[in-house]
């Protein structure tokens, strides 16, 4: 008769034969996979996260390594912009581990958010599966093998800034401050069946272990609270407590209510481009970016990898009550992070969030409007010393956790944000967050430009001292000022008009809105970026901030505007098709708002060039590492979740207003490449509270599916096809390709 702990070690090893025996070709199509292990933390190893703490992983044979972060490990202060710093690193080595292994593979599952690896070696079978809990506040790594007793070797907690690691009772602990006060701590617990583990010398050592979970907490007494100073309680109750939970539940249960979790947000969106060759299906990611790349040829079900990969980047690095997502989204492994891993507030922040409300990410994009929310009082005390008496505020160029800004004011960085807090509501439709959240916030920088807008000569109001990012001279009627500004005004009298509030007001600031300086064709065609026509023809700088009004905003189109949309066009072409990793991402949706998918679909395929370089390159060195991050380059995500942006634009838009109706209308594949010619898609949103699948074939709509959120009117566009019906709250409408209502 078999003892409890044979048992559990007899079930483990049956597990891990059975895991091992199902990991092949069935989870492919959602799976980043490659044949080796990662050597180099940038380009290769892959990410896992859960808003709040995230891992890259590598996943060596004689060897795993996980370096790992937590959101809020900050330097700086409201005044010091500090950086977001690398936490430490969690190594797992092997005894007597071969170095070589056969049917090595390694992947990251989307469908699951679950990391594995599994190899053979001396006639063993080994896996190694890997997530990051939100339920459960733990990152797991669990190691399992087809015999018992094959773990033998270390397992050490390392901290970046020095802190000495301590061992004891199946844990490891770091712990200790920054320069700034904030104090840290992570520690990690080994759960195990067979064999034993000891501590010594601040590490933990296997002894022919069957199979084990590492479990890893890490925290601050960082809130995102500037009435707290920012600062709550120790975190060690907090760790202690989640590991405490987590060491008493199976790997199985844990794992359960992850995917449960995790697939609630990623499995509401699905697309299906076409079918990929089974040659190209077979080839690991790395390979087979590179095949797309030198061979031109269609792979539609690596394109729906890289759409999909954001919405996972974004699901991972930003959840409700955590940061949101900064410019390496969660992931950095330095002290000294290219441009702090900071929230740069010219277009990279905003760029992180385009992708959250139509591809069904509504939740994940609450925490860039809790930030912006939390920013106020900080900012409006910097703005007044800044710009003296003038109401509301907004930020500088470069952002912390704590408020601080640094390097350039940018004056319309808190209108641009002020797109978002709308954003939200445009899509949700949830009144009592746009009375009691969105339109306070709104109203506030509404003052603030109210304040500043200076008027020329003719009547018509600019901006003062405005600047191009990141180039060209500074003066008044910068376009790019304008164009915001005319967006938050919009956004605003919406806002109000929603409300039934602040009539006078609201009337007031519509003269104002009307007032503005408009866009403006300059000699060679082009839409103006400055008020003066200076634009060089020659100039391809990776920022193409004039076109703000096209995309993210709603001043120009070709529906509204075709004049100035024309000129949107020259000025995209001048441009260019290159530039860094976000740039090309943006120049996406800026086709795809002209209608034009497949020169849309050429930026896509231009942005997915592969690359190695980890430098700095400001101009035209874009593109995707072998791990499908966005190379700027360095690495730098808002590439990623701009990308996926752009395949939605493509597919819907609803940021048109129908004035006679006074609501969002839904256009149907406004922009939709004939690379894509046969397809379909659940689960997008579109604004007004409707959410939308479709099916197409030879390039035309087959049938559309539209589930209202709220009842009121809804419009619909595809191509010079109109249909206008009234909703019922929870009402599931189908229209033919006519736009027919079956």
């Amino acid at each position: 008769m078999r003892t409890t702990m044979q048992r559990c070690v007899l079930f483990s090893v049956l597990c891990a034969t059975a895991v091992f025996a199902e990991q092949g070709p069935a989870s492919q199509e959602l799976s980043l996979w490659y044949g080796k292990p990662a050597k180099d933390w940038m380009t290769e190893a892959l990410p896992i996260g859960n808003g709040a703490l995230g891992g890259m992983i590598f996943g060596g044979i004689e060897a795993e390594h996980v370096q790992f972060n937590e959101e809020s490990l900050w330097t700086g202060d409201e005044k010091d912009t500090g950086a977001y710093q690398n936490f430490g690193d969690l190594y797992v080595t092997f005894s007597g581990m071969l170095s070589q292994a056969a049917g090595y593979r390694r992947e990251l599952d989307l469908s699951t958010g679950v990391h594995r690896v599994k190899y053979e070696a001396g006639g063993v079978g080994y896996v190694r599966e890997a997530f990051c809990s939100r339920p459960d506040q733990v990152m797991v790594l669990r190691f399992s093998a087809t015999e018992a007793a094959q773990y033998t070797g270390t397992v050490k907690l390392v901290d970046a800034h020095d802190a000495v690691t301590r061992a004891g009772d199946n844990t490891l602990m770091i712990a200790g401050a920054l320069s700034n006060g904030l104090r840290y701590e992570a520690r990690a617990r080994i759960v195990f069946q067979g064999g034993r583990v000891t501590a010594e010398k601040g590490q933990l050592r296997l002894q022919n272990v069957t199979s084990f979970m590492v479990l890893l907490a890490a925290d601050t007494d960082y809130i995102n609270r500037s009435d707290q100073k920012w600062r709550t309680q120790d975190p060690t109750l907090r760790l202690a407590r989640a590991l405490e939970a987590a060491s008493a539940k199976s790997f199985g249960t844990l794992l359960m209510a992850h995917v449960r979790d995790y697939s609630s947000l990623f499995g509401r969106f699905t697309l299906d481009l076409g079918t990929s060759s089974q040659a190209r299906s077979a080839l690991p990611t790395d390979q087979r970016l590179m095949a797309y790349y030198k061979d031109k040829a269609t792979d539609p079900d690596l394109e729906e990898l890289f759409c999909q990969y954001g919405r996972y980047l974004l699901i991972s690095s930003s959840r409700q009550g955590t940061l949101p997502a900064n410019l390496q989204g969660l992931w950095n492994h330095s002290n000294n992070p290219p441009w702090r891993s900071d929230y740069h507030s010219n277009i990279n922040i905003q760029m992180n969030y385009w992708l959250a409300e139509p591809t069904n990410l509504a939740e994940c994009h609450t925490p860039f409007v809790d930030y912006i929310n939390s920013l106020r009082e900080v900012r409006t005390q910097a703005t007044k010393m800044q710009y003296k008496n003038e109401r509301g505020w907004t930020v500088q160029t470069e952002n912390n956790i704590y408020g601080g800004s640094s390097w350039r004011w940018n004056p319309p960085g808190s209108a641009w944000y002020c797109q978002h807090v709308w954003e939200h509501f445009a899509f949700g439709q949830d009144l009592n967050y746009l009375r009691d959240t969105a339109y306070p916030i709104m109203k506030e920088v509404c003052h603030f430009w109210e304040d500043r807008l200076v008027a020329l000569p003719t009547g018509e109001l600019v901006t003062p001292d405005g600047w191009s990012p990141e180039h060209g001279p500074e003066g008044k009627g910068v376009t790019y000022d304008q164009m915001i500004v005319w967006d938050l005004f919009t956004n605003t009298i919406q806002a109000a008009e929603t409300l039934d509030t602040d009539t006078e007001w609201a009337a007031a600031l519509k003269a104002k809105r009307d007032q503005l300086l408009a866009p403006k064709i300059g000699k060679w065609g082009q839409l103006q970026e400055w008020m003066d026509d200076i634009d060089d023809p020659k100039d391809q700088h990776r920022h193409v901030s004039h076109l703000f009004g096209l995309h993210p905003g709603r001043q120009l189109s070709p529906l509204t505007t075709p004049e100035l949309a024309a000129a949107a066009k020259v000025s995209l072409q001048a441009r260019g098709d290159g530039g860094t990793g976000w740039s090309r991402a943006w120049k996406i949706s800026f086709w795809a708002r002209l209608m034009d998918g497949d020169h849309a679909y050429v930026l896509l395929r231009n942005l997915m060039t592969p690359t190695g370089f980890k430098g700095t390159d400001m101009n035209d060195g874009g593109g995707v590492y072998a791990n499908l991050f966005d190379a700027h380059p360095p690495f730098q995500i808002d590439g990623n979740f701009g990308a996926t942006a752009g395949f939605a634009e493509m597919l819907i838009q609803s940021h048109m207003v129908n004035d006679q109706i006074g609501t969002y209308a839904i256009q149907l594949l406004p922009a939709l490449p004939k690379a894509w010619s046969t397809g379909k898609v659940t689960g997008l949103r579109a604004r007004g509270a409707f959410e939308v699948a479709m099916q197409w074939k030879d390039g035309q709509l087959i049938q559309a599916d539209i589930r209202a959120n709220k009842a009121g009117p809804c419009v619909v566009h595809y191509g010079d096809r109109q249909c206008t019906f009234q909703a019922k709250a929870g009402g599931m409408y189908r229209l033919n390709g006519a736009l027919e209502i079956q």
